[in-house]
């Protein structure tokens, strides 16, 4: 399947672009594999410079305030400088690495709501950059990370939403400038939770798995989070049963309401 991008013209008789990507199916640590087309306008053109990178729409928090970003957070120079001739085509194939950390943003072939990540283009020409949209690709999980999901749906807790957060989460991997919360609805057997937020930190060899724990309040006490994280192997995973290794963790947290 390929996903197609036309860029606007850049002035009156100016080059296109168009970004073609062979497979939009990748997992972390993988390679989006794609070519990037331009088409030369009516007149000749100085390209400056040719890239492709990676961007999520992240959530911020300043101060009472929300608001999404773009950020950018790897980036792939095609090339340098070169003339393009009035009328010509190139083609420049590109292989783009998904980075460790990248968010899930498919499970079982259903789209996660709240995920936005893609691939963009950006062609300069005369010190002008244009930036095309989005070109969606589908994240899945890495089979660790499959397994803590499934372990999840197998303890009965219901997807919620997903989504992307500026800032760190301290004493983890994370190197890029934001990362990704899956929320669930617990079952009525942890009746102390109101939701369970989890996060993956990944680099090539493990990954950091944390659970940020919503408790209910009490009659006179008020809610409160509670924290866990623990590290899994991406290679040595399935020696864990990890539905009985969460449920252990979240009864108790969750098993009973604080009524003070």
């Amino acid at each position: 399947m390929a996903f197609k991008k036309l860029l606007a013209s850049l002035g009156a008789g100016g080059a296109s672009v168009e970004t073609v990507l062979t497979e939009v199916n990748v997992v972390p640590g993988g390679v989006v594999q794609g070519e990037v087309r331009i088409q030369g306008g009516s007149v000749n053109q100085n390209i400056e410079g040719l890239s492709v990178g990676l961007q999520a729409k992240v959530e911020v928090e300043s101060g009472d305030q929300e608001y999404k970003q773009d950020i950018e957070f790897t980036k792939l120079q095609l090339g340098g400088a070169f003339e393009l001739q009035a009328g010509a085509v190139h083609a420049v194939p590109f292989g783009l690495e998904i980075p460790w950390e990248t968010p899930i943003t498919t499970i079982d072939g259903q789209t996660l709501r709240g995920m936005h990540i893609g691939v963009t283009t950006e062609l300069a020409i005369a010190r002008a950059v244009d930036s095309g949209d989005l070109d969606p690709v589908n994240v899945h999980p890495l089979p660790a990370q499959k397994a803590i999901l499934d372990a999840f749906i197998q303890l009965g807790f219901r997807f919620k939403n997903a989504d992307m957060e500026r800032g760190h989460i301290r004493g983890t991997r994370q190197k890029l400038p934001f990362y990704q919360e899956i929320e669930f609805f617990p079952p009525s057997q942890y009746r102390g939770l109101n939701q369970v937020e989890l996060s993956f930190v990944a680099d090539e060899h493990a990954m950091d798995v944390i659970l940020e724990m919503d408790k209910k309040p009490g009659l006179f006490s008020e809610g409160s989070d509670t924290f866990r994280s623990f590290q899994v192997g991406l290679h040595d995973y399935q020696a864990t049963d990890w539905a009985a290794y969460l449920n252990q963790w979240l009864s108790e947290v969750g098993s009973k309401r604080n009524w003070f």
